[in-house]
């Protein structure tokens, strides 16, 4: 009778296990730790992957709504659809709101740098005047839902003698266009978090001119109140001890810092678009990816952990496996597998190992 009553107990046991699993999500196992995000489009959200969304995660960023391009394509027409849709979401399932994002160098209109009559570029004063309206009309609308912005994306060129991107926002305002972003955005929401966002952050130069231009921004007084770390990276980058000082060279700033975009792509990483090769038709995810997924999002989440006096929030980039941005980059076309749910919004082993010491918490 006694071994009868200790089965039972341990079925019981075992059932709690399973259902207590199955009610958690990455929100959960994380909540001591840092927020857990997402990147969501509208269409998201009225499909089976707003309950997925709910259940995983206490954090959105809208992927494209709430860019420059798709949000005010022309000096007098904003769409707001998309964004208030995202924000409406947000508010009535109480998540947090990231906003995403206020001057980039891609997704940009024409107009902004061009006058309608004579085609010829604009002066510095009327770029800067049209930034402060676009930046003044989204944030006002959206300042009771959003508590943080990505302000100024990716302006630190890529290549190692180079300091700022060339894009038409440098070359027609040089760097001040930066400083008076943040600006911008404190005047119209002066409780917002202002962060620089930026990839290949684990790129030891890019690294140090990405701190160099935050310490002159602080210098000067600008309101920058953290980095967003992009993480698109790899199953070959970055390596533990790479990531490992990264944190540690950013964590020193002592700002806040948060993951912006995550996602681990299964193919090695390759920085530029190009052509498609034979090699590419081999899109199988295999074991041996996985494994390989495996290891670096593990070792993403132990470091994420060990500085999480800095890291405040980890956001991934896209849902799941069902679509990535990553299925057309580098190499149109060819299927990636970077997240941690399956096309069928399943776990992947990869979910369940980053979770392993969070369980019994």
């Amino acid at each position: 009778m006694k071994h009868k009553i200790v089965i039972i107990a341990a079925s019981c046991l075992g059932l709690f296990i399973n259902t207590q699993a199955q009610t958690k999500g990455l929100k959960d196992y994380f909540k001591n730790d840092f927020t857990i995000g997402v990147a969501v489009s509208p269409r998201a959200l009225k499909t089976d992957e707003a309950q997925l969304i709910l259940k995983e995660f206490n954090s959105m960023t809208p992927e494209n709504a709430m860019k420059m391009g798709p949000i005010h394509p022309f000096e007098n027409q904003y769409n707001w659809a998309g964004g208030d849709s995202i924000a409406a979401f947000a508010k009535r399932n109480n998540m947090k709101l990231r906003g995403h994002c206020l001057c980039w160098h891609n997704q940009t209109p024409r107009w902004l740098f061009f006058d309608s009559s004579t085609n010829q570029q604009v002066t510095k004063e009327v770029l800067l005047k049209r930034l402060k309206d676009h930046i003044t009309a989204v944030v006002t609308r959206y300042k009771d839902i959003i508590y943080a912005w990505d302000v100024v994306n990716e302006v630190i060129s890529d290549k190692e003698d180079e300091y700022f991107r060339p894009s038409l926002w440098y070359q027609i305002c040089g760097e001040e266009f930066v400083a008076k972003a943040f600006q911008y955005a404190h005047e119209a929401d002066p409780k917002a978090l202002l962060f620089y966002n930026d990839y290949n952050e684990i790129n030891a130069v890019k690294r140090q001119k990405i701190i160099k231009m935050v310490k002159d921004l602080q210098a000067k007084g600008v309101p920058i109140n953290g980095i967003g770390l992009q993480g698109h990276w790899a199953v070959n980058e970055p390596s533990k001890d790479q990531l490992e000082q990264t944190l540690k060279d950013f964590s020193a700033l002592g700002l806040p810092l948060q993951v912006t975009e995550l996602d681990i792509s299964v193919y090695p990483k390759e920085h530029t678009a190009r052509e498609r090769k034979a090699s590419d038709s081999d899109t199988i995810f295999t074991a041996e990816k996985e494994l390989k997924q495996i290891e670096v999002y593990k070792y993403c989440f132990e470091l994420f952990k060990k500085y999480k006096k800095s890291i405040t929030s980890v956001t991934f980039w896209n849902i799941s496996d069902r679509g990535s941005w990553l299925d057309s980059f580098p190499v149109r076309g060819r299927k990636d597998y970077p997240l941690l749910f399956d096309a069928q919004l399943k776990p992947k082993k990869a979910y369940w190992e980053i979770t392993k010491s969070e369980s019994n918490k």
